[in-house]
């Protein structure tokens, strides 16, 4: 059996070390794909001759046919959304007797590389994928052109063809909007998240698709950008309150940022539902506890998960179909929203 320089027997760990390529671009490479670059071939046919490298064709088919881990990465586990989430996932898996690779990333596209790449080293059957912010369709090139069955969970990322799970989120954000113009709210503000994200887009998307239908413009003052957490929040109605003519309501991109825009009001002295009316999108658990309990946009995330890993096992079963699913969204109306205050 062909040795390392170190003397421990030659794998493809050490071929793709020579050669200064990915383990997965080694094993492209002894599978005749033609997705190899020339140059990059040729790099790893001279590793392998000088390692004296031998490849089991049959021991890797084995190999693969047994592959149960499956790649999960997720953009903000510190979230209780993308929490639930994963729990739904590894449901599926579990009972299908696959092991889901959790990864979380921190919104951070370096970091999402990094895991990207350890996980296709490790032979990965398949990723789930919720993108970090920035995330764009050459970031996912290697995979899509590699086979790798990919579904994207939460977040589409433009150009990238690929199956996907989420919610509907223009329909949300738009009958949360209308139930605010319902409530009597003709000054409505929209807090959290950036317009590169394109759950932002769209539930930004039904908030101006409400106000336009009621005849109202859309304020620039009135939608503040920032990181889907609860310091956005607190600082957007700070922002929000030192206007000239402030709003009377606010729909939050999420009940995080929500939690954070209540925790401003009554430190403002102000009654969340009475002084200032909030609605946020998800229904996280916490959001029921909130004080006043929240009203918002409620995402069934369990179903949405096991909907992703469902998607994820027929892909690893051959089913190359791809699967675009819009969860439905409900409207949960509670003490947050309310009536405004006659001026």
């Amino acid at each position: 059996m062909p040795r390392s320089p170190t003397g421990h027997r030659v794998t493809m760990i050490d071929i793709a070390e020579a050669a200064g390529v990915s383990k997965s671009t080694v094993s492209l490479v002894l599978q005749g794909s033609p997705l190899v670059k020339a140059d990059t071939r040729d790099k790893v046919l001279n590793a392998i001759d000088t390692l004296g490298y031998v490849y089991n064709r049959g021991a890797a088919s084995l190999r693969n046919a047994r592959t149960n881990l499956v790649g999960m990465v997720i953009n903000d586990l510190a979230n209780p959304f993308f929490a639930e989430l994963a729990v739904g996932i590894e449901r599926v898996f579990q009972t299908a007797g696959y092991i889901p690779f959790i990864a979380n990333t921190a919104e951070s596209p370096t970091r999402q590389a990094e895991v990207l790449r350890s996980m296709r080293e490790h032979d990965i059957a398949g990723l789930i994928l919720c993108p970090a912010r920035g995330t764009r369709q050459g970031d996912l090139d290697a995979i899509i052109t590699g086979g790798l069955p990919l579904v994207l969970a939460m977040r589409r990322v433009a150009g990238v063809k690929a199956s996907s799970v989420t919610p509907d989120n223009f329909r949300g954000a738009r009958r949360a909007t209308e139930y605010l113009l319902e409530l009597g709210h003709r000054r409505i503000a929209f807090i959290g998240g950036y317009a590169d994200m394109t759950a932002q887009t769209e539930r930004c998307g039904g908030y101006r698709a409400a106000l336009e239908a009621a005849g109202l413009p859309v304020d620039g003052t009135m939608v503040i950008e920032g990181p889907t957490t609860r310091e956005t929040g607190a600082a957007a109605i700070e922002q929000l309150l030192s206007l000239g003519a402030p709003p009377t309501a606010a729909l939050c991109f999420n009940d995080v940022v929500a939690l954070g825009a209540n925790d401003a009001l009554r430190r403002r002295g102000l009654a969340t539902g009475a002084d200032f009316s909030l609605v946020g999108f998800d229904d996280i658990r916490e959001a029921r506890h909130m004080w006043p309990p929240l009203t918002t946009v409620a995402v069934d995330t369990l179903s949405l998960g096991e909907k992703a890993a469902h998607a994820m096992l027929r892909m690893i079963h051959g089913d190359s179909r791809r699967d675009d699913y819009l969860g439905d969204v409900t409207l949960m109306m509670r003490d947050s929203a309310g009536h405004p205050k006659a001026v």
